[in-house]
């Protein structure tokens, strides 16, 4: 049985100069009704930063119509304040000076971390998978840890950074290694046990609730799911349906391994291949943080395809993955390429428009 997914998409709305512009309330009051399918478009930790949130989609094709609709309405809506919906991982320009979230989670979120929280305006895209209970969560969330970073290096989508090339492919990851508890999962049992590590964090004081966990996978909070947390922000629909078909099959292959009764392998190296990844994206190297040695980062992506093959044609999706990530850049790639031509060339790359319904 093929499980139901769905994908959540953070975007930042900028002005003309490419600035992020604190307009989310305007844009989200001017998104015309209720969104199809079940999508919602609601607000994240910044007033620049907007989320899209599909319904829960049955397959691929349900997934990318959804996508596609839910993108097309919020950049009408923000065009029609004056500002531009963009898809990257970090403001490319420049950022609006912010003011205290009146929200007041979010209010709490800034007061615990300070600046490291106050100029935050990074973007992810994540991907729910569907799974039958809380502890099959936390044993699928044991088990894909050793994929995350190669999901992570196809989708580096944030290298530019207030204007300046930072020499990552993802300084969004750079910025949310700052927040404790961010990386790879540590190992659970069980839920029991994975409430326990969260509310060792939260006791600690280093979290603000059960809820808020930096982690790259987790079982959902809200919702009786898988949560892949790593990707950048997707530059196109394309782009999110490749991690969102690839995030999938990850959890049917751990499904089939746990009915094998097959455990997940301690990793030596998760750090390491996570920077790693966030360096170079697709662009050089990449450690399996499995066997904890260097390897070309193509290798990973190969690796990870047998993988997942069966699941990916099991589910119909196969063809559609392959096509996707033939001779397919990443995002970091795509915006060094246009660079040179200036901060309106990246910015425009970036737009989120009728590219998108392609």
């Amino acid at each position: 049985m093929t499980s139901t997914i769905g994908v959540e998409e953070e975007f930042l709305l900028v002005d003309r100069a490419g600035v992020t512009a604190p307009l989310a309330a305007e844009v989200l009051a001017r998104c015309a009704g209720p969104l199809p399918g079940g999508m919602t478009a609601q607000p994240e930790l910044r007033e620049t930063q907007l989320e899209l949130a599909t319904g829960v989609c049955a397959d691929a094709a349900e997934l990318r119509a959804q996508l596609v609709i839910g993108r097309h309405a919020l950049a009408m809506a923000a065009a029609e304040t004056g500002a531009r919906l963009i898809a990257a991982g970090v403001p490319v320009q420049g950022s609006a000076r912010h003011d205290p979230s009146a929200d007041p989670r979010f209010g709490r979120v800034d007061q615990l971390y300070g600046e490291i929280a106050t100029d935050y305006e990074a973007c992810g895209c994540h991907v729910h998978v569907a799974v039958p209970d809380k502890d099959t969560a936390v044993a699928v969330v044991n088990h894909v840890a050793r994929w995350l970073p190669t999901l992570l290096a196809l989708s580096v989508n944030s290298p530019i950074y207030h204007g300046r090339d930072r020499g990552y492919g993802s300084w969004r990851i750079v910025q949310q290694s700052r927040f404790p508890g961010s990386g790879i999962a540590p190992w659970c049992a069980d839920h029991d046990h994975w409430q326990q590590e969260v509310a060792r964090l939260v006791d600690s004081g280093v979290l603000v609730d059960e809820k808020q966990t930096f982690w790259f996978a987790r079982p959902s909070p809200r919702f009786p799911t898988v949560e892949f947390r790593i990707a950048d922000t997707a530059p196109t629909v394309a782009d999110a349906m490749v991690q969102a078909l690839l995030s999938r099959a990850l959890a049917h292959v751990a499904l089939a391994q746990l009915e094998r009764g097959v455990e997940a392998q301690p990793l030596r190296a998760a750090p390491a291949a996570v920077w790693t990844a966030s360096r170079y994206g697709m662009d050089g190297p990449a450690v399996d943080p499995l066997l904890g040695k260097q390897v070309p980062a193509a290798v990973m992506v190969t690796a990870l395809l047998d993988h997942v093959r069966e699941a990916l044609a099991d589910a119909g999706d196969l063809d559609e993955v392959l096509m996707l990530l033939r001779d397919r850049s990443t995002g970091a790639t795509r915006q060094r390429l246009v660079a040179a031509a200036g901060p309106a060339a990246v910015l425009r790359l970036l737009t989120v428009g009728d590219r998108d319904a392609r």
